[in-house]
C-alpha cells in the first residue's frame, strides 16, 4: 500500500480498525507472563477466528500479531532469534485468515525499555531493533505499519526513522495518552501529532490507557493542529482487577460505540478498540456509524 492508496482510503470516509487481541486471546486460554507471539503460532486458529469475526464486523484493518516480535522484547523470552521468522510466520497466519477482505498492519510497540535520558536504551539500539522487526514485516507482505501503545514521543520518532529506511509504506501512529492528553514518558497529544506527522506519520492518535468517555477534549486538541488522520482506539472503559489478577471492562458494547461516535464527531478519521472490546464492540461502532 502507498501512502496515496492510504490518504485515499481516509477521505473516503471514517476507517475501522480492529479491537483487542490480547485481552480475548487471554480469554481463550492464553497464560499470563508467557510470548503471545509464540503462543499464537502454536494456536494459529484462536487468532484466525478472532480477525475473521472483526473483519465480519466491519473493520477494514487488522492488526498482525506481531506487537512484541521485536528482538529487545523477546530477549525476555530467549527468542531474540527468531525475529524474522516470528514475524514472518505471524503475518501468514494472519493473512491466511482473513484472505483480502482486510488490509493487514505489521504491528510494533514499546520495547518496555526507557531511551536515555530516562533509562540507558540507546537512540541505535532501538532503531536497530526496529528496522530487524520492520524488515521481516515487509517481507512478509504487510500492507502499512502501525506502532502502537508507546509511551513517548522520542521512541515513536525512533519508530517512523526506521520504518523509513526500510521501505515508503505508510506508518500510523498511536501513543497511549492519559485522559489529560500527556503521555507516560514524555510528550502530549498535541505535540505528537505535531512532531509526528512533521517526520512522515500517515495518521496520528491513541489507543489504550482511557475509555472513549474520557477522550474528547483530548482528541479535539488533536484535530485542531492535525494535517493527518487522527486515531481513536480506546479501551472499554476502564479495568478492575478480580481476585484472580484478571481485568474486566466496565463499557459495553453500546455504550463505547456512541461514546467513539462522539469522538468521530469530534475529529477522529480512524477509530477501533483496544482492551476489554471484542468483535461484537466493533459491530456496534460500525453500526453507528452507518455501516
Amino acid at each position: 500500500m502507498t501512502r496515496q492508496q492510504f490518504d485515499e482510503l481516509t477521505a473516503k470516509g471514517v476507517v475501522i480498525l480492529d479491537g483487542a487481541t490480547g485481552s480475548n486471546l487471554r480469554k481463550a486460554g492464553m497464560p499470563v507472563g508467557i510470548s503471545s507471539e509464540q503462543w499464537v503460532l502454536e494456536n494459529p486458529s484462536v487468532l484466525q477466528e478472532l480477525q475473521r469475526a472483526y473483519v465480519d464486523a466491519g473493520s477494514q484493518i487488522v492488526y498482525a500479531p506481531t506487537f512484541a516480535a521485536n528482538p529487545i522484547s523477546l530477549r525476555n523470552f530467549n527468542l531474540q532469534d527468531r525475529v524474522a521468522e516470528l514475524n514472518t510466520k505471524l503475518v501468514k497466519i494472519c493473512k491466511d485468515g482473513i484472505g483480502n477482505r482486510a488490509l493487514v498492519a505489521g504491528d510494533i510497540t514499546t520495547t518496555g525499555q526507557l531511551m536515555e535520558p530516562r533509562g540507558t536504551l540507546t537512540y541505535n539500539e532501538l532503531y536497530e531493533a526496529y528496522q530487524e522487526q520492520m524488515k521481516a514485516l515487509v517481507d512478509a507482505g504487510v500492507d502499512l505499519f502501525v506502532a502502537e501503545t508507546m509511551l513517548s514521543v522520542d521512541e515513536t520518532v525512533v519508530a517512523l526513522d526506521a520504518a523509513q529506511a526500510v521501505c515508503d509504506l505508510p506508518m500510523i501512529c498511536t501513543l497511549s495518552l492519559e485522559a489529560d492528553g500527556s503521555a507516560m514518558y514524555g510528550g502530549n497529544a498535541v505535540e505528537a501529532v505535531l512532531t509526528l506527522q512533521e517526520m512522515g506519520a500517515a495518521a496520528v492518535g491513541l489507543n489504550c490507557s482511557v475509555g472513549p468517555d474520557q477522550l474528547e477534549a483530548v482528541v479535539a486538541s488533536m484535530k485542531e493542529v492535525a494535517t493527518v488522520p487522527i486515531i481513536a482506539k480506546p479501551n472499554a472503559g476502564m479495568p478492575f482487577i478480580d481476585d484472580k489478577g484478571e481485568a474486566h471492562y466496565d463499557m459495553n458494547a453500546d455504550d463505547f460505540a456512541r461514546h467513539t461516535k462522539h469522538l468521530v464527531e469530534v475529529g477522529a478519521g480512524i477509530v477501533g478498540g483496544c482492551c476489554g472490546t471484542t468483535p461484537e464492540y466493533i459491530r456496534k461502532l460500525a453500526k453507528v456509524l452507518g455501516r
